[in-house]
């Protein structure tokens, strides 16, 4: 991927991460990473300024890609998890692209505008998605460009990104189950019911144009870290965190947004209806709530424990501005539900309660029937 020099920055060496110059350090207060606008001093506070609908945040760690050409949605159909064939302009969903043994290997957010399919994804994976792509195309008429130059993607809830002037925006379904898809999480009602989130679609110009209002104090603004906390809070899996090189969709309960179940062929298709039908996924995701005793959060990675037995990994992890520490994790799939676990920190260990995403016993929908035994045949 190229990297990007904003427009007006000084030239100076870039990075493959976010772009260099980044407007929005003219914000009061603000931290800018690896990852783009980190926060501006109140993390808690920008939560509930993005769940009201008053802040937007810049997401520096999302990409554009984009895919013209007639047969881009039957070309996409046939590549990836989702039914897109028939996919209506405007209508926001979600795909994954997997490896032959059903592992993820990228996930995009996607909506179509009647001429174009736009795909928003995480900038880390976006230049090997765009290579895969490309390398795809076979004799179809399909072009998949690499915008990640020229357009920025501005997160907040549906009502507060219409306002941008966008090329496009979509809306996240999370965690309605989409058609194909199905759901593990037993919770009833979800916890991302309440969970309201769209990313649009703006040039570089009206990227900078939305820093300049934050840094005059007109419009508020979150960094990511206000944005994960939200997310994790939902159960929401990312790419980013939750595609660890051997996530199946199962695990993350991404079955729900990002899977057809019932389409045709694709790369890993065989794995994720084996799982499905006849199986049960050998890790699964689960909601921790953290001792909030100690100002000490584990970093994505860290040990979860059974007793002294590691049982998973942490995948994020925020402080929420309601609930507290707050963290994914897969652990094994026959992690007892009502253990008490610990994740590791750097001088220990603090204690996690576990809240069930992905059920042990997820899978092994097909009624199967059992053959006779053979011994008892006359």
């Amino acid at each position: 991927m190229r990297p990007h020099v904003w427009p007006g920055s000084s030239d100076h060496a870039v990075t493959d991460s976010v772009p260099i110059g980044n407007p929005f350090d003219r914000v009061a207060g603000a931290v800018i990473d690896e990852r783009g606008l980190a926060h501006v001093a109140a993390p808690a506070r920008e939560q509930r300024e993005l769940a009201a609908g008053r802040a937007l945040a810049p997401l520096d760690d999302r990409v554009v890609l984009a895919v013209d050409g007639v047969d881009r949605l039957t070309w996409l159909d046939s590549i990836t998890s989702q039914a897109l064939a028939a996919l209506a302009p405007g209508v926001s969903t979600e795909l994954l692209v997997l490896d032959p043994q059903g592992h993820v290997e990228h996930a995009a957010s996607v909506i179509d505008d009647g001429e174009r399919t736009w795909l928003i994804v995480d900038r880390d994976r976006a230049s090997a998605l765009h290579t895969w792509l490309v390398r795809m195309r076979f004799r179809l008429r399909v072009d998949p460009h690499d915008l990640s130059d020229s357009l920025r993607v501005i997160g907040g809830t549906a009502a507060a990104v219409a306002e941008l002037p966008s090329l496009a925006v979509w809306r996240d379904p999370w965690p309605v189950v989409g058609a194909g898809g199905w759901g593990y999480a037993p919770a009833s009602p979800h916890p991302g019911e309440a969970y309201d989130w769209a990313e649009a679609i703006v040039t570089v110009e009206d990227a900078a144009r939305l820093a300049a209002s934050a840094a005059s104090g007109t419009q508020p603004v979150a960094g990511w870290m206000a944005v994960d906390a939200l997310r994790v809070a939902a159960w929401r899996p990312r790419a980013l965190t939750e595609a660890d090189g051997r996530a199946l969709p199962h695990e993350a309960d991404w079955l729900r947004t990002a899977v057809h179940l019932d389409k045709g062929c694709y790369r890993g298709q065989e794995t994720v209806a084996k799982v499905h039908n006849l199986g049960h996924p050998p890790r699964r995701l689960v909601s921790l709530q953290l001792d909030g005793s100690d100002a000490q959060l584990p970093e994505p990675g860290a040990d979860v424990l059974l007793g002294d037995e590691v049982v998973g990994a942490v995948t994020s992890v925020a402080r929420h501005h309601e609930e507290g520490p707050i963290a994914l994790a897969y652990v094994k799939r026959t992690t007892p539900v009502e253990a008490d676990l610990s994740v590791a920190v750097e001088d220990g260990r603090v204690s996690a309660a576990q809240e069930v995403i992905v059920a042990p016993d997820a899978g092994r929908t097909a009624s199967i029937p059992r053959m006779p035994r053979l011994s008892r045949r006359r």
